[in-house]
């Protein structure tokens, strides 16, 4: 079998991110924060390591475990202030979408979106057009799910920084392909998936945030803090993490991290080089590419014409056991864009443990579909 569905989740997990799942489930199992005794208070030291991992890893002020990427990005977005204007991209998922759409249905913000002028990514004029007096809140995926598009957020997060709007980046499919720094970049929220590019466990998401933007819970419950109040705590994290949270998770999450930035130099080439070498041998065959040549993060998009992607990647997975993923990745907008709202597109993605070999046996696959089709001989 051949895993090219790494934006999903990553299928092979590093060895270090499995004996941290391990440990957990073996030496920190109780209940973190919630009890006095020694064993609590062991795996609440572990989980706040990844706190602070965390912090370092991005320069952010703030971390919030959470149930998922999907749930950070609701957080960010429904827990900030109502009213006024936001502005988010066509590159972005449901998981910003729905959100916004449910409080613009409610009449609580209105919002428009940015369209793409440049071939690689979302570019600061692309926000800028945008703006409104009363806009609060920029909405940005930094790498598209669906063909890898990569937005400018340095430069986007300093211009609205010096408008004092706040920036809030979808870092799903960016998180451990990319170096960030959130103060130097104007990033105030930043959000990452770490069962992807933190080849992590599923379970948990983050929301990284400065210390200056306010937000209101969207989960209540007991933290294990003030529990003779029947109002949430004001301070942070235990305002944001109600219930107990997914300790084997979070220490996978933080092995993951380690992972990363240990062979962070070694993941992004590996990366570039097979993006780069499927866009070559794919630029030779009757196939439409809708990766740019500029993006080489993993993450690559095609069609074969008359082909729908459901049928290619069934075709894939049937005749050759290769995973791939077909359809239209929850990211509507961004298939409006590439006129592809019919077909979806085929995504490939790769990680870190995917080889020049397993790419050669999707290229052959592909060259066998399109002499079946009559597309090449």
């Amino acid at each position: 079998m051949i895993y090219f569905d790494n934006s999903a989740s990553t299928l092979m997990k590093p060895k270090c991110v499995q004996r941290a799942v391990l440990s957990s489930l073996t030496t920190f199992s109780a209940n973190p924060g919630r009890s006095g005794h020694m064993e609590a208070i062991k795996t609440a030291m572990e989980v706040e390591k990844v706190r602070e991992k965390l912090k370092k890893h991005t320069n952010c002020d703030e971390v919030i475990f959470t149930g998922g990427c999907t749930h950070a990005l609701n957080l960010a977005i429904l827990g900030f202030q109502k009213g006024g204007h936001i502005v988010c991209t066509e590159n972005e998922h449901n998981s910003s979408l729905r959100p916004l759409q449910h409080l613009k249905d409610k009449g609580e913000i209105t919002y428009s979106i940015a369209t793409q002028s440049q071939k690689a990514g979302i570019v600061w004029e692309d926000i800028e057009r945008e703006l409104q007096d009363n806009t609060t809140l920029v909405i940005c995926n930094h790498i598209s799910n669906v063909n890898g598009d990569i937005a400018d957020i340095s430069e986007i997060g300093n211009k609205l920084q010096e408008r004092n709007i706040t920036f809030l980046v979808d870092g799903a499919q960016s998180g451990g392909h990319f170096r960030y720094d959130m103060k130097k970049m104007g990033i105030n929220m930043l959000t990452f998936s770490p069962h992807k590019g933190f080849y992590s466990p599923q379970g948990v998401g983050v929301l990284l945030k400065d210390e200056k933007t306010s937000l209101s819970p969207i989960l209540f419950g007991g933290t294990g803090t003030n529990s003779l109040e029947l109002h949430q705590p004001e301070f942070s994290p235990e305002r944001f993490e109600s219930g107990t949270i997914p300790t084997p998770a979070i220490l996978g999450f933080g092995a993951g991290i380690d992972f990363v930035e240990e062979n962070f130099l070694e993941i992004k080439e590996k990366l570039e080089d097979l993006t780069t070498y499927l866009h070559y041998e794919f630029s030779k065959l009757p196939i439409k590419i809708y990766t740019s040549t500029e993006n080489t993060s993993g993450v690559f998009a095609f069609n074969i014409e008359g082909v729908p992607s459901s049928e290619v990647a069934n075709f894939l997975n049937d005749k050759y056991e290769i995973c791939v993923r077909g359809g239209y990745q929850c990211a509507p907008l961004k298939h409006r864009e590439l006129g592809t709202l019919e077909s979806g597109v085929v995504r490939v993605s790769f990680s870190f443990t995917n080889t020049f070999q397993e790419v050669e046996r999707l290229i052959y696959a592909i060259k066998n579909l399109l002499k079946n089709k009559k597309l090449i001989s």
